[in-house]
This record gives structure tokens, C-alpha cells and sequence, in this order.
């Protein structure tokens, strides 16, 4: 045994004495943040090295070895001093970035989803300040009750996320480790194509993506891309006009200004919208056309159908089932769980739900009711939420068991999407993870990987394998130049949410 330690620790102490150059080497860089800086000085002064214990008994060098010293901080010391966001004017791609500080200058990267108010994350300041963010469930649990479906689900998400970079670095390994160990070092994107209602400019953005090494795609078909054709839709008129030719992700009015009726409000059921024979011939030339450029090996899912009932979606499932789409997204409201299963029982092509929904055991049943009651055939949370990343592979986890796949929706900042990987990572039944913004040419310069490996290669996000927490830093001066101030106000502090006043949280007496 002695032999073998010493063989260990003389090829330990070459690595070391290169680790350390490369840190120092960082550490004369004028360019890096104080962040890192600080972090990079604490993992320098943490630890004994393998190869300084040649000269110790067998017994002696175990018991240095299974010390478990951080080399990033001291864990049990740690505790949140601040919640602030990136932009808090709410007009950039930033008002989606939270960011945590602590009494140790490490800091933990949280992001509230597109659409999510900042303030939902704001509020909750006042129950997190103190505590420790190394207890990542304990402090979800004081805190996940401030959340619900939809976006109002996005500040504990969040919250939640920005903790688990923090208890990362503080003790100096990736998230995914801390999730129990990866099965992966790469997640499989699909590729969305999103904001093309014009089916020729659809097939040309999915053929870039093919050109990119994306071997999964998603494209759009909707009410939207054959309401012009005349006799293709029965009823449509009466709700395209609020709503953008019946564009079903339209912002529209709010409801105080009579927005209540307005299409994209309105739940599939109500609508009474149908779709013509010569509309099914259309949907089904839009599909032929995608099919015909990119071949039948690689997975084409669909989604964006409208608001439209389940007779239509049944519909329209059986006039495509031929070109044997991957999935059909988001059908009818997640809520509907029986009408999810009958559409899954009348079509063959799988169905899939979830973007929307909080929580594995939440409001309306959460993922839970959708898998018990097999009302799908794959689970699609978003990590932003669905309660952030232990939640997330706990919904995966449950599914799992029950025979089902996941894949994971996303459409946010890099922040959340490099969260999205440490989950899928640490999760077996992971399809693939949505990639929302491939068109967005400032979105992947948002933030910088602190590891060796970028964030995509080849269609494949890259699982951070060699940096701690979630294996990202923020490009300051790229994010602060997307803001309305160009970050004059770069995460402002957040006094006005030091308190929240007499609160009583708990649910019960």
C-alpha cells in the first residue's frame, strides 16, 4: 500500500505544482473579477497535498487524506448577505439573472425565466439573508411555498439554483457531483426553431441547425401558419383579431384592459376553433416539406399547435403520424389530464407536457397526477419553474420509475440553461435539453466557462466536468451592454427588500 501512495502522490504532486502555476498565471490576470480572484486565493491556502505526505506512516497519511478539508471556504461558516439582479429596470435579457453574495465573497448565479416578474425573486430576500446556502433544502422548504405554476414559479427556482452554485463552490465541486454523480459528460440538444410563422424560413433556420451538428430539431406547427389560406380553419377570424393572426405566444392586452378574451388567454377548450380537411392538407404539406429536407433519422418534434380542443389535436395527430414526429408539445393546458390521456390514447405519436408546471407533488397534482395517471408518454419541466435543480431530478427520478421519459424545456438566459445541464447530467432518462436561442448571437457570450470545455460542441451541451459549482462565470461587460444604462446600475443592492414586514409563513397551526 505504501508503494502504491507514493506512486499516487509523486503523479499528484506534478499536477499540483502545474495546477499552481495556472493559478497564478490567472491570478497576475488585471482582466479577472474579484470573484474569482478571491476564490481562486482561498483554494490556493486550502488542503494538503498528496504529494507532501511521502515522508508520513500509512496510518498517518489516511488519516490526512480523509480529512475532507475544503480548498474552497469554509462551508459551515457560509451564510447569504444579499439577493440582487443583474438589471432591475426589467427591459433586457439581465432582469432575468439573480445573483446571491455571502459573508465569504463567493457568490451563487440564479435565473427567473423569460416573462418571470424579478420581483418574485426579490421577495424572497428577507426569508433567505442569514442562512446558509450549503442547505439547499431546508431553505427550499421555507421558501417553495412562494411559488406556484407558470412564472409565478420562477424566484424560488431562481433562489434554489443560485444556492446549489454556491454550496458548488464552496466546497469545490460541480453541482452534478452533489446530485449524487453524472451519467453523462455531454446532454443531446434539440434544437428549437422558434418565431418563424413563414414555413420556408422554418426549413431554413432547421437546416442551419443541421449545418451546427444539432442531430435533434423542433419546429412549429400552428393555427398561425395556414389561418391565411381561405377554408383552412372554421371560427378563426372572430379571435385573430387580438391576437396577431391567432400567434398563440401574442402578449396581447392585460386583462384590466378586457383582455380576458383574448386568444392566447383563453384555454383550449374554449375557443371552438377547427381545422378544415384543407387545413389538415396544409399542416401536413408544412411537415412534408421539413421531413423532405431533413431526412427521416433525425428527431423533428412538433409544438405550438394553438388553442385549439382536443377533437382538433386528435385531428391533426392522425394526419401526421406518418411523418412519425418525436412529440406533439403542450397539446392542451397541463391541467387537463384527462383529456391528455385520451389524446395520448388516440394518437401514436408520444405526447408531451410540462413547461409550466411547479413542483413534482404541487397545485393540481403536479408532475405527479400527469405520471401516475400515465397521461403522458414524456415530462417536460423547465428547471426555471419547476422549483429549480434537485426538483427537477426529482420529477425525472419519479418518472423514471414509472417508465416514462424527460427531456428538459428551456428558454432563458445561459445561467439556467448550464443549470438545465448539471441536471440532466445526474438524471438517466433525459432525452434531450431545449436550445431556445441559437439564433440570439449575444446569448452564449453572456457568461464564460470557467472549466476547459465550451458550452456546445457539435450539437452537445458540454456537462462542466472540471469547475466547481456550475461551472460558469458572467460576462460583465457583454451582459452590462445589453442594458437600457449599460450597466450603470450593474446589479444594484436591493435595500427595499431587506424586510417584508410581520409575516406569519406557516401553512398550518
Amino acid at each position: 500500500m505504501k508503494t502504491i501512495l507514493q506512486k499516487i502522490a509523486v503523479k499528484t504532486r506534478k499536477e499540483e505544482d502545474t495546477e499552481r502555476e495556472a493559478v497564478k498565471a490567472e491570478l497576475n490576470n488585471p482582466a479577472i473579477s474579484s470573484d474569482r480572484r478571491n476564490f481562486l486565493k482561498k483554494a490556493a491556502l486550502g488542503g494538503i497535498a498528496l504529494g507532501g505526505l511521502m515522508h508520513l506512516s500509512i496510518e498517518d497519511t489516511v488519516a490526512q487524506t480523509t480529512q475532507n478539508v475544503s480548498r474552497a471556504s469554509n462551508p459551515s461558516d457560509l451564510k447569504i448577505t444579499d439577493l440582487r439582479i443583474a438589471d432591475k429596470s426589467g427591459r433586457s435579457l439581465a432582469s432575468r439573472i439573480i445573483r446571491i453574495e455571502t459573508n465569504q465573497g463567493i457568490y451563487g448565479l440564479g435565473d427567473i425565466r423569460d416573462g418571470t416578474d424579478p420581483r418574485f425573486a426579490l421577495f424572497l430576500k428577507s426569508k433567505i439573508v442569514g442562512l446558509n446556502p450549503c442547505n439547499v433544502e431546508m431553505i427550499f422548504k421555507v421558501i417553495k411555498q412562494f411559488g406556484g405554476p407558470g412564472r409565478q414559479g420562477g424566484g424560488v427556482s431562481a433562489v434554489e439554483t443560485a444556492c446549489w452554485d454556491l454550496c458548488g463552490k464552496a466546497l469545490n465541486v460541480p453541482v452534478w457531483q452533489l446530485l449524487g454523480g453524472r451519467y453523462r459528460d455531454k446532454v443531446r440538444i434539440y434544437a428549437d426553431t422558434p418565431d418563424e410563422t413563414d414555413p420556408a424560413k422554418q426549413i431554413e433556420a432547421l437546416k442551419r441547425r443541421l449545418a451546427d451538428g444539432y442531430t435533434w430539431l423542433k419546429m412549429d406547427i400552428g393555427m398561425d401558419e395556414i389561418a391565411k389560406d381561405p377554408d383552412s380553419l372554421v371560427n378563426s377570424k372572430f379571435w385573430g383579431q387580438n391576437s396577431q393572426n391567432l400567434s398563440n405566444w401574442y402578449m396581447g392586452r392585460s386583462y384590466a384592459a378586457g383582455g380576458f378574451d383574448d386568444y392566447w388567454k383563453k384555454e383550449q377548450p374554449f375557443t371552438q376553433i377547427q381545422v378544415t380537411d384543407k387545413g389538415l392538407e396544409g399542416l401536413q404539406k408544412i411537415v412534408e416539406n421539413v421531413r423532405n429536407v431533413v431526412g427521416t433519422e433525425i428527431p423533428l418534434s412538433a409544438d405550438h399547435f394553438g388553442h385549439i380542443d382536443m377533437n382538433q389535436i386528435i385531428r391533426i395527430g392522425k394526419a401526421l403520424e406518418k411523418y412519425r414526429l418525436a412529440w406533439l408539445e403542450d397539446t392542451v393546458a397541463w391541467f387537463l389530464t384527462d383529456q391528455l390521456k385520451e389524446i395520448k390514447a388516440a394518437l401514436e405519436t408520444p405526447i408531451l407536457t410540462g413547461e409550466d408546471i411547479y413542483l413534482l407533488n404541487g397545485q393540481l397534482g403536479g408532475f405527479k397526477k400527469l405520471i401516475d395517471e400515465r397521461a403522458v408518454d414524456i415530462v417536460h419541466p423547465d428547471l426555471v419553474s419547476a422549483g429549480g435543480i434537485l426538483e427537477t431530478k426529482k420529477i425525472l427520478d419519479y418518472a423514471e420509475e414509472a417508465g416514462i421519459a424527460g427531456a428538459l424545456h428551456s428558454n432563458s438566459t445561459p445561467v439556467a440553461w448550464i443549470a438545465a445541464i448539471h441536471a440532466a447530467a445526474a438524471t438517466e432518462n433525459i432525452l434531450a435539453l431545449e436550445h431556445h436561442n441559437i439564433d440570439n448571437p449575444k446569448w452564449e457570450g453572456m457568461v464564460k466557462m470557467i472549466g476547459k470545455l465550451p458550452l456546445i460542441t457539435n450539437g452537445f451541451a458540454n456537462v462542466p466536468l472540471d469547475a466547481p459549482g456550475l461551472g460558469i462565470e458572467l460576462n460583465d461587460e457583454a451582459i452590462k451592454a445589453m442594458m437600457p444604462n449599460k450597466g450603470e446600475k450593474y446589479f444594484e443592492p436591493t435595500p427595499e427588500w431587506d424586510r417584508s414586514g410581520m409575516s406569519y409563513d406557516k401553512l398550518w397551526i
